[in-house]
């Protein structure tokens, strides 16, 4: 005990010195260097506005926020913390003399102990590690080191800039470094709006961070008590208790974009980036209104096992994102997956691309007829049969038609008609980075979106139709550069398309005038299902914006009955309404190169409309002729693999030979024998092995051919 009041004693005398001749030349950090190397635990996105959008945990250790400035902090906090601390904080010059010896007499006089330090050598410890105790003994050279730093800090900085500085990092409650963290965690204020009550609460638990809810009430009473503040007990009572009430690890409050926060934020190179607030192109209206749209319609589906969505708005023009919402929160099962970038299959969204790849090249036009029958391909070894939602065959039926109602067979046909290697490369320049693979490897089910793509890329490639063909990156934050569009399209055939996407009388053969998809100002939109209702698409644009939804399962599971125009575009349509409540949407003017020709098809195939042709391709009659039917086999399809059933009797396996387009004198041959009449459908017994049939005019003039191979045979069937 003696020992140490002589060490008290010493430094008292020592300050007292030095405060009289000035203190050696130790050299703090520059307050402005102290403020800027401030880093945040929580990072802050703002929106286009700089609104704030969503902070995120960046640090895990402790809670800190942005810097708070001395202006910006209720000043009944800073009177509280000075009277508790440092009570003659405006009048020494770093080392309070009286303070110390005051300690040594209560050491002296075995009363409880009360520091010397002042607010002044507490800022020098916490700016500079190597002061700090850290559990370790108090030792009579770390306090002179922190005295000799105090006067330093004394002579280089203001008052103002001493009490800022200990206010914004000094520690107050379990992990809560600084007024900012403390008063939004355990008051859920701004430092600013601090009470006097909530004021003699923080400076308590500056002094005694773990000490118990009866120990923090009397000594705020205490501190008010000698500040003359007239505070009742009960107000005490209640502010001690929110603030030691607060749940420890309390994150972040607003939390409106996490999968946007995550990749702007989280990808960010320099950690200098998280020292201040992260603007991005996001508008934070647009994504609360799109959250909650979308956690709405998710709710309403939840009988039909749909838990998981996600939405993306972007800006035609710009290539802005203007809301990023990567899924359904708490509804998901997965909360942490995006569905902006998760790859998925596409369904039918695909469908423009190929037919504008189509109209560009000119081999077809919207008023080419097409026929959606069935349709029988070989594929590696097995047949595909492309089929339609309803299971229903149209005929005959526009190219128009066939793209605005998502009609497959005749996207089959036009795929065909293209190639697969030139459409995947046309997708690969419209940003589908995924489809690595060769056009055998998609093979004829690419047409129908068998391909996994994002709602990200998606959404891109659409809005290069809104763009009149020419393709950019999108972007979230305003520093990303903007880069000079590639075209990708024609204006003409990105105008064709989106006039078609656009038509509402020509969706409604298959969904009718009435759904969401007819918006009452000019919008084109495409939904897609893919196989097993697994994925639900629905994106489009206006004129201003492109929006995409995406809705499902993380998990894969496939929803019950959940078409596009069911899922993904009720909640399509209603953020379109949000975005144009007050702006309108007029259709785009058609570019030069187009004309307007009146056309008559038909057969009443589809009724008399005037329609949009590239300059060279409008038909030169007024009405459309349809081409006979050129004599063709139906089944079997070339390169079909037959196998026979050995467990199954030779009377019921059979193969049909069916014709198309055939007159009366058209004949059957089988690698080289006649068969009998082509007109009528035959029933043939397999027989294995390789097998050429030929469709023969009059026993002469070859009018198709196909190539089937047989393994095993009827006949080796029944004597097994």
């Amino acid at each position: 005990m003696i020992r140490w009041v002589s060490l008290l004693a010493l430094l008292a005398a020592a300050a007292c010195l030095m405060t009289a001749l000035g203190p050696p030349e130790p050299s703090p950090p520059p307050f402005e260097s102290v403020r800027a190397a401030h880093r945040p635990s929580d990072a802050s996105l703002l929106d286009r506005h700089g609104e704030l959008l969503h902070e995120i945990r960046v640090d895990d250790r402790t809670r800190r926020l942005a810097w708070t400035s001395l202006s910006e902090i209720s000043p009944a906090l800073q009177a509280a913390v000075i009277a508790s601390e440092d009570r003659r904080f405006y009048h020494h010059g770093g080392v309070d003399a009286r303070a110390l010896a005051a300690a040594a007499l209560q050491r002296l006089s075995g009363a409880s102990r009360r520091g010397a330090s002042t607010i002044t050598m507490q800022v020098a410890t916490l700016i500079t590690p190597g002061l700090r105790r850290d559990g370790g003994p108090r030792t009579l050279q770390l306090k002179w080191r922190q005295m000799r730093l105090a006067w330093a800090i004394e002579q280089r900085w203001s008052k103002a800039e001493i009490l800022e500085t200990y206010l914004n990092r000094a520690t107050f409650r379990g992990e809560l470094q600084g007024v900012s963290a403390a008063a939004s965690v355990l008051f859920g204020k701004a430092p600013h709006g601090l009470t006097e009550a909530q004021a003699a609460v923080l400076a308590v638990l500056l002094r005694s961070p773990n000490a118990v809810q009866a120990t923090v009430i009397r000594r705020a009473c205490t501190l008010l008590e000698a500040q003359r503040k007239a505070i009742g007990r009960e107000d005490i009572e209640t502010v001690a208790a929110r603030a030691l009430g607060a749940p420890a690890g309390t994150g972040p409050h607003v939390a409106l974009a996490p999968h946007a926060a995550r990749r702007i934020i989280g990808s960010a190179s320099r950690p200098s980036i998280v020292a201040r607030p992260v603007g991005s192109t996001l508008d934070r209206s647009l994504q609360e209104s799109g959250s909650d749209i979308l956690r709405r319609h998710l709710l309403a589906a939840r009988g039909r096992h749909v838990q998981d969505g996600a939405i993306l708005v972007v800006d035609n023009e710009t290539g802005d994102v203007l809301a990023y919402v990567g899924g359904s929160g708490e509804l998901s099962s997965a909360p942490y997956v995006d569905g902006i970038q998760a790859k998925r299959q596409a369904g039918s969204t695909l469908k423009p691309f190929l037919y504008g790849l189509a109209l560009e090249r000119r081999l077809l036009t919207p008023a080419s007829l097409l026929e959606d029958a069935p349709l029988d391909l070989s594929i590696g070894g097995g047949i595909f049969r492309p089929r339609n939602y309803d299971e229903q065959f149209r005929g005959m039926l526009t190219v128009r038609t066939a793209l605005a109602g998502s009609v497959n067979v005749p996207a089959v046909k036009t795929l065909a008609l293209i190639g697969l290697d030139a459409f995947l490369e046309r997708l690969r320049r419209l940003g589908f980075e995924g489809l690595t693979e060769s056009g055998e490897y998609y093979g004829p089910s690419l047409a129908l979106g068998s391909a996994d793509v994002s709602l990200w890329e998606l959404v891109n490639a659409y809005r290069s139709l809104a763009n009149g063909g020419t393709w950019s990156h999108l972007r979230m934050t305003p520093k990303e550069e903007t880069v000079v569009g590639r075209r990708i399209y024609s204006a003409q055939a990105a105008f064709l398309v989106s006039d078609i996407l656009a038509d509402r009388e020509s969706r409604s053969p298959t969904f009718g005038l009435e759904n969401p998809l007819a918006t009452p100002f000019w919008t084109a939109v495409k939904t897609g299902t893919s196989k097993e209702m697994r994925d639900n698409w629905c994106i489009g644009f206006s004129r201003r914006y492109t929006v995409g939804v995406w809705v499902g399962n993380f998990s894969g599971a496939p929803m019950h009955d959940v078409s596009g125009v069911s899922g993904a575009a009720p909640i399509w349509a209603e953020v379109m309404a949000w975005l144009h409540r007050k702006t309108p949407s007029l259709p785009p003017k058609p570019p030069a190169g187009l004309r307007a020709t009146t056309v008559t098809f038909p057969r009443n195939a589809e009724r008399e409309r005037v329609e949009w042709f590239l300059a060279g391709t409008e038909p030169h009659a007024a009405s459309q002729a349809l081409a006979q039917d050129h004599p063709r086999i139906l089944t079997p399809v070339q390169g079909a693999l037959i196998a026979v059933d050995p467990d199954i009797p030779p009377a019921r396996q059979r193969v049909a030979f069916q014709s198309r387009g055939v007159g009366e004198s058209a004949r059957w041959m089988l690698d080289g024998k006649d068969l009998g009449a082509a007109r009528d459908l035959l029933v043939w017994e397999p027989t294995s092995g390789a097998h050429t049939l030929s469709l023969l005019e009059e026993g002469e003039r070859l009018l198709d051919s196909v190539t089937f191979t047989v393994r095993g045979s009827a006949a080796a069937a029944a004597d097994f």
